[in-house]
């Protein structure tokens, strides 16, 4: 029997205003794929990122350029060789995934070995903003015991300093999205660790990043827009400390699950992140972040609506995701 795939654009409002340094936005535009067969529905969804030269029309097309492989049975191993890791493969890969653990009546947690994962912390976001902003921020959230805060501008020490003030009992992650320089990263540095900063996200440009092998790094500095898939690795020992894995990066579970294992075979801190999206987006990584350093998994918090059923929230706890959601 032949699978039944949908792709369905969605857009989710978010609470307010989410910015980085690339830009603003204030609503959540993801794909939703789903396939189905012999009476059960598999879903995934992706989230399209300009960063890396996709647009929601353009996923949407190389998913529709996929249909007739998907319904003629293409499993997980074939989809790695057939599409480049981005936006598109991963809504189909992780729906693939859900979709055999509805066929099978085999959770995706057992599957992948994550066997009565746990809820887990994760940061919280804070947009970039001014100092005095960014405080308000912090201060509204000083009782979530980990933070994460965009920064990447001409201000960002006043940054650091503001908001560290404001949420003194709250560890700090710093996402510069590529905003530094090499004029500025020793002396950045040096102001967040004075300020007990525990994690720092790509602060250089990736491929522009080759002072990192040369200066000290007084706070551990984790790979983001560097780090896609497995294959990227070798050559970023000795640049990072960690890899920060997303799903919309790595194209998918599958090779999530590959970066992951072949990150620690090498030495590397395990972060695993997400773009803005639905808890269907972050369902699946939530069963990956079992067990990793630092889990940044709070797309739904940011929204103003999420999906139903959503995962579970409690404070700064996500929960393993409901089956009725994902997996």
């Amino acid at each position: 029997m032949a699978r039944v795939i949908s792709v369905e654009a969605e857009r989710f409002p978010i609470a307010g205003t989410f910015t980085i340094s690339r830009g603003s936005k204030t609503e959540a535009e993801v794909i939703t794929v789903t396939i189905g067969e012999n009476g059960h529905v598999g879903r995934g969804e992706c989230v399209p990122y300009k960063r890396y030269s996709e647009t929601m029309d353009g996923v949407h097309a190389a998913i529709e350029a996929m249909r007739e492989r998907i319904a003629s049975g293409i499993d997980r191993t074939a989809l790695l060789a057939a599409m480049p890791a981005g936006a598109a493969r991963n809504a189909i890969d992780c729906a693939l995934w859900d979709l055999e653990a509805k066929l099978s009546g085999r959770p995706a947690a057992d599957a992948i070995g994550a066997v009565s994962p746990k809820a887990l912390e994760t940061a919280y976001t804070l947009s970039l903003d001014e100092p005095e902003a960014m405080a308000g921020q912090a201060r509204a959230n000083a009782s979530r015991p980990l933070l994460k805060v965009k920064i990447g501008g001409d201000n960002d020490m006043a940054r650091i300093r503001a908001v560290t003030q404001a949420a003194p009992q709250s560890r700090i992650i710093l996402d510069a999205n590529e905003g530094w320089t090499d004029d500025n990263v020793v002396e950045n540095l040096a102001f967040a660790a004075e300020h007990g900063i525990a994690l720092i996200e790509q602060p250089l440009p990736a491929g522009r990043d080759g002072i990192l092998r040369a200066i000290a790094h007084p706070v551990p500095i984790c790979a983001d827009e560097s780090v896609h898939e497995a294959k990227n690795l070798e050559a970023l020992v000795g640049l990072y400390d960690a890899v920060n894995i997303k799903l919309d990066k790595s194209g998918g579970l599958t090779e999530a699950l590959t970066l992951r294992d072949r990150a620690r075979e090498l030495g590397f801190g395990i972060m695993v992140g997400c773009m803005v999206g639905t808890s269907l987006a972050m369902a699946p990584a939530v069963l990956l972040a079992q067990g990793a350093d630092f889990v940044d998994l709070d797309g739904p918090l940011l929204l103003a609506r999420d999906r139903e059923p959503g995962l579970v929230y409690q404070g700064s706890l996500v929960s393993p995701p409901d089956r009725a959601l994902w997996g």
